[in-house]
């Protein structure tokens, strides 16, 4: 009768497993305990035997689900806590982890030449002008010290034959005639040292050996040489097997495009690594081995032959065009050498120094023109004199773990490869400087081919005019995009229609204003909203907006007429473009609409701008 009854119980009670904590577990434990064990324990007090179990066994429960739920949140990148976690987190979304970043300063550098008469002029002496070294130390105020980055070179010309550097006249001899001449360039520093360390390698292969430096705040490999002078490539991933490399452009637009990009492989590779605790940055080379024939950084194409041993016919077979490409090494493991590994380390806010801070040289590397006389190069080189007109910037302090949560939506989100529109354009534009800069960029697709598409770009020269863009570029971009892009797409790279245009326009002013303060009123308004900046390739010129801000100038009380027309050739000295437009015929609900691939240029705002004030 009694097992009839606790079968009836065990069938009639609803269980509830959503128990949480602590007060949960116990009023549930304390349930059961009186329906299933009345006649053992019926004192279940806090200082009772029964009291204590249903106290151990809810605390186990509580804390069970704690872990439970802790370890379910540190799945997630958002609800993680444990720094190891969001690192790992940061790790799998692709965030590159760095320390302190430094700080980047516009140094003049100033030197005193004597002057030389060429021909019937005045000038610096050119065998005494010098080129100051990459490495050049410097330091501010407060001993933050700074590098230079790249050669100065004090000789450098133009296209036109014309030297880039600024010169004063500072001093004249008895007869009025110049003596010497201040001349002055503009360098680019980097706050930081510099530290060589030379890395013992054993005879013993150790597929991806990670080596840690000793410096902190690490924030750039300039190089990392063995001895037999192999140079190691810093890469993303131990998978890249080609790096971009900047080679000297020695072509007419050399002054645009200072350098050809070239794809060189990498078999030499390392990746870095940033301990966020330590700030020690760790390098990390491939598996491979070179002295093993199983891992042959170039695969042999002899290698993939089919054996036929006597055969005198053979059947169809499947082959994969990749194999070819394929290595087993993920790039070579140093071995039985030394590693010679130049890096700068340092930054912090405190590198943002102020304008007018940085006046002190450590170590000037100087070289002068071969013609040069030892006594002129002993008074240049104690003539130096250094200033940053701008305050330093860009130095921030290592990011801390939120701010490197934060990244990671967009780390997920970011890709290797173009697909959209928006792909294409956003990869343009992060062509490094030095291979070129692209003003604008068009999109369009081929109207012949449905899986190409046309790529319109535009440059700038060096009075910021719109201009052809230079070939060494395109070629750059070529060889640039054609590592992201898909199998099947293709670009056609040409070159954007500039439109140069005018505008003329008559209004009434208030008869209480001055006809000629409202005029160029207007005219300034105008230049500002029709600046090239605001153009992008394809975009129209809405008349509505001209006359808002004609018609919203002070003194203006109405807008008689609006005329836009086309400017072309040479007129008064002033060069347009030639591509001819026809702005009436191509209107448009009040929309100038011009050609596919094309941009708008206001060229010369003070002269293609008039208006007639009545």
């Amino acid at each position: 009768m009694a097992n009839d009854i606790k079968k009836q119980l065990k069938k009639e009670l609803q269980r509830n497993y959503l128990a949480k904590d602590f007060t949960g577990f116990r009023s549930d434990l304390l349930s059961h305990a009186r329906v299933y064990f009345p006649d053992k324990i019926k004192d279940f007090t806090e200082a009772s035997l029964g009291g204590m179990l249903l106290d151990m066994a809810a605390f186990v429960g509580d804390s069970m689900s704690f872990y439970l739920d802790h370890q379910f949140n540190e799945l997630n990148w958002s609800t993680a806590i444990e720094a190891k976690n969001v690192k790992k987190h940061l790790r799998n979304a692709g965030v590159k982890v760095r320390g302190a970043a430094p700080s980047i300063a516009e140094v003049r550098f100033y030197f005193e030449i004597p002057a030389k008469l060429s021909g019937t002029e005045y000038g610096p002496d050119s065998s005494l002008l010098p080129k100051v070294g990459r490495g050049t130390k410097l330091a501010s105020a407060k001993g933050v010290p700074f590098s230079l980055i790249d050669d100065l070179d004090f000789t450098e010309k133009d296209l036109l034959g014309n030297y880039l550097y600024d010169a004063i006249l500072v001093e004249v001899d008895d007869a009025g005639d110049p003596s010497s001449y201040v001349v002055s360039m503009i360098g680019i520093c980097l706050s930081g040292e510099e530290k060589t360390e030379s890395i013992k390698i054993p005879n013993l292969h150790k597929p991806f050996r990670a080596l840690t430096l000793a410096a902190e705040n690490i924030t750039d490999i300039i190089s990392v040489k063995d001895s037999e002078d192999n140079e190691y490539y810093e890469v993303d991933n131990l998978t890249q097997d080609t790096v971009f490399q900047a080679v000297l452009n020695t072509t007419e637009d050399a002054e645009q495009v200072p350098n050809n990009i070239e794809i060189i492989p990498a078999p030499y590779r390392f990746l870095t690594i940033y301990d966020y605790n330590t700030k020690l940055t760790k390098l990390r080379f491939g598996g491979g081995d070179a002295q093993t024939l199983d891992n042959d950084i170039v695969p042999d194409p002899a290698d993939l032959a089919l054996p036929m041993y006597g055969k005198t016919v053979m059947s169809r077979f499947s082959i994969d065009p990749g194999s070819l490409l394929q290595t087993q090494t993920l790039g070579i493991a140093p071995r039985n050498t030394t590693l010679k590994i130049t890096y700068r380390y340092g930054g912090g806010l405190n590198h943002n120094v102020a304008a007018n801070t940085i006046k002190t040289v450590d170590t000037l590397y100087l070289t002068f023109p071969s013609a040069a006389n030892a006594t002129g190069a002993n008074n240049v080189r104690g003539s130096v004199d250094i200033l940053n007109e701008d305050p330093a910037s860009g130095a921030d302090n290592a990011p801390t773990l939120e701010e490197l949560r934060a990244q990671i939506p967009a780390a997920r989100q970011a890709q290797n490869r173009i697909i959209t529109k928006p792909d294409l354009v956003s990869r343009i534009y992060t062509l490094p400087n030095k291979f070129g800069r692209v003003y604008r960029v068009g999109v369009q697709p081929n109207p012949i081919n449905s899986l190409a598409s046309q790529i319109f770009v535009i440059s700038r020269d060096k009075n910021k005019k719109l201009g052809l863009t230079p070939d060494t570029l395109k070629k750059n971009m070529r060889k640039y995009l054609n590592e992201f892009r898909a199998v099947s797409d293709a670009f056609d790279i040409l070159d954007a229609q500039v439109i140069n245009f005018a505008l003329d326009f008559v209004i009434v002013a208030h008869p209480a204003s001055n006809k000629t303060q409202v005029a160029q009123k207007a005219i300034r308004a105008l230049a500002k909203i029709l600046d090239t900046k605001n153009f992008q390739i394809d975009m129209p010129i809405a008349l509505s907006d001209i006359t808002n801000t004609i018609l919203n100038t002070d003194g203006v009380i109405s807008l008689v007429a609006l005329e836009l027309s086309n400017k072309t050739g040479t007129i008064e000295d002033r060069v347009y473009s030639d591509v001819s437009f026809n702005p009436q015929a191509n209107t448009y609900q009040q929309m100038v609409i011009g050609p596919a691939g094309s941009i708008f240029e206001l060229k010369f705002p003070k002269s293609d701008i008039t208006v007639s004030v009545r």
